[in-house]
């Protein structure tokens, strides 16, 4: 069982930066592929950016590439988003997500689809002012 926990959302100019992170309980969390997705109102939850379990590799949907940087410390178990250049469209519930690391899900998009998740934040708010 993996619970987390987000923090560092707020309100930001447009144009601004913010990060966030995800705090992970347990001992195993190196063997977890994390994820960011996010959620407008009205809108469906998105995928943000992904990260696997050690760390090696990263995978972002096309609107924030350039702008966010998903990185994480095992060693503290947290899980980071740095978010660059913030767009009025970046206002959302921003979500860390966890599952299972498998070598073999390398370069699929099993870290981009939220139904491979399994354990889930309960979401901090960013909202960015235009």
């Amino acid at each position: 069982q993996v619970q987390l926990v987000e923090s560092g959302g707020g309100l930001v100019q447009a144009g601004g930066s913010r990060g966030l992170s995800c705090a992970a309980s347990g001992r195993t969390f190196s063997t977890y592929a994390m994820g960011w997705f996010r959620q407008a109102p009205g809108k469906e939850r998105d995928f943000v950016g992904a990260i696997s379990g050690i760390g090696t590799s990263t995978y972002y949907t096309d609107s924030v590439k350039g702008r966010f940087t998903i990185s994480r410390d095992n060693a503290k178990n947290t899980l980071y988003l740095q978010m660059n250049s913030l767009k009025p469209e970046d206002t959302a519930v921003y979500y860390c997500a966890a599952f299972r690391d498998r070598t073999y899900y390398r370069g699929t998009n099993y870290y981009t689809t939220s139904t491979s998740y399994d354990y889930w934040g309960q979401g901090t708010q960013v909202t960015v002012s235009s």
